[in-house]
């Protein structure tokens, strides 16, 4: 559903490479994985592998993006609203306030909440796509006209080709793309999980390259093949303005309802996993000490807080911004899950150093092409931070607030190291997730 606000100005071929490189991440944390199941996601192979001040780096970076991310869909629900006219003048900080209030209260239920809402939201988007495939391949074969144009690769060619604006303009604006990839590290994570990850998660990772293919380069290939660029716009759903296209009564507005439902999913579980990214980096020393309280129903509250806090901050950008806020925002989450994406891959590249060294087992799963395509894949990330710099003004602004970021980032260790090494010094080592944190990098004095 992140494909929207960028369809009219990227190609699908953009779409290809960024699928292509995060498989390749994908690939690398199933090394990982392989190495150590873990539940402590890529922070736990960061700490093993980087360090301390590595896994609070990763940790805090990995918070930015799901917090930013909460932003985007508070943002995209209100923007949705406005596409049924009777909501037209209903200021957007005000559809974003009620997003927040609704998806925030359910988490701060219980997880029985979450769970219910979870299942409905990814059970809608699942079929919404498969509906779109299905009408729009059999659409595009039958060679009916759409809106008074004839469909197929014409629409492509017709209308300025793969780069209608250029290649460097599909270039700059790659961080949105990158954007919709996110979150595809979960897979690897949850795959880490199961009784019997050196069957599962070779299975679960390499399945995500179809469902790129399918669902994310498919839909937009197929997006572009029935109607010209030109005729999806910001601020609506390309599979929206489908939809409206066909003539049939209502169904622009049950699409839209889908998307929609797709944003507050996508919201649901970002307040879920930042409540409980903020409660794991807490118990680790990382976070404030009081960001690990839980509820009776175990629900971590504070984390919880503390990220509705960050989304209030959403709602006002929404007031004070309201055209710009989706960019502004989706630029500064682009910078973690780049942060986040390149731990994957020099924590892999690490694993691979310790095995030739003798200080590590061989795996079964390995990345394929490294170590050429560990450094191609972070050659890749590094391309994407540099182009968000001639996305003016957002991109550019975003860039320039990174020394900004690492003072805090430098700040916010020195006020943490002290308990992080109390912590991990003291902490019994009882399971997976802690044994093999040491062994593999030797730490600076601080």
């Amino acid at each position: 559903m992140r494909v929207c606000k960028w369809l009219a100005r990227l190609s699908p071929l953009v779409y290809l490479v960024c699928g292509i490189f995060s498989f390749f991440i994908l690939r690398a944390l199933g090394e990982l994985v392989l190495h150590r199941p873990s539940s402590g996601s890529f922070v736990s192979y960061a700490r093993e592998f980087l360090g301390e001040k590595a896994a609070y780096v990763a940790g805090w970076m990995y918070f930015v993006n799901w917090a930013m991310t909460g932003i985007v869909d508070i943002t995209a629900v209100a923007l949705y609203m406005h596409y049924w006219g009777a909501f037209g003048d209903v200021p957007q900080w005000v559809f974003a306030l009620g997003a927040l209030a609704i998806v925030g209260t359910m988490n701060m239920i219980g997880v029985k909440w979450f769970a219910e809402m979870e299942f409905w939201f990814a059970l809608v988007k699942v079929l919404a796509i498969v509906i779109f495939l299905v009408v729009g391949t059999v659409f595009l074969g039958s060679g009916k006209p759409l809106d008074g144009n004839a469909t197929g690769f014409h629409l492509i060619t017709d209308n300025g080709g793969f780069f209608p604006h250029g290649l460097l303009p599909a270039l700059v604006l790659v961080q949105g793309v990158v954007f919709a990839f996110a979150s595809i590290e979960l897979v690897g994570t949850a795959a880490g999980e199961c009784k019997d990850p050196q069957t599962m998660v070779p299975k679960a990772i390499n399945s995500v390259i179809w469902r790129i293919g399918l669902f994310y380069v498919g839909s937009v290939v197929l997006l572009v093949l029935l109607l010209p660029w030109t005729a999806y716009q910001a601020g609506q759903s390309p599979f929206v303005t489908f939809f409206s296209k066909l003539g049939v009564p209502y169904v622009g507005s049950i699409m839209n309802i889908v998307v929609l439902t797709a944003a507050l999913s996508s919201l649901n579980s970002g307040l879920y996993s930042t409540g409980r990214i903020l409660r794991s980096m807490s118990m680790g020393g990382s976070a404030p000490k009081f960001m690990s309280k839980m509820s009776k129903q175990h629900v971590p509250y504070a984390g919880i807080l503390a990220t509705l806090v960050v989304y209030v901050f959403g709602v006002f950008l929404n007031y004070l911004v309201p055209s710009r806020v989706f960019e502004i925002v989706l630029n500064v989450a682009a910078l973690g899950i780049i942060a986040s994406w390149a731990f994957i891959v020099v924590c892999q590249m690490r694993l691979r150093k310790a095995i030739k060294e003798g200080k590590a087992a061989d795996v079964s799963f390995k990345m394929p092409g490294a170590p050429v395509t560990s450094w191609l894949t972070l050659l890749f990330l590094f391309s994407v931070l540099m182009l968000m710099a001639f996305d003016y003004p957002n991109g550019t602004y975003t860039i320039a607030t990174i020394p900004l970021l690492a003072v805090l980032l430098i700040a916010g260790w020195f006020g943490v190291r002290k308990r992080v090494h109390e912590i991990h010094s003291t902490a019994p080592v009882h399971h997976d997730d802690e044994k093999h944190d040491a062994p593999l990098v030797e730490e600076t004095s601080r």
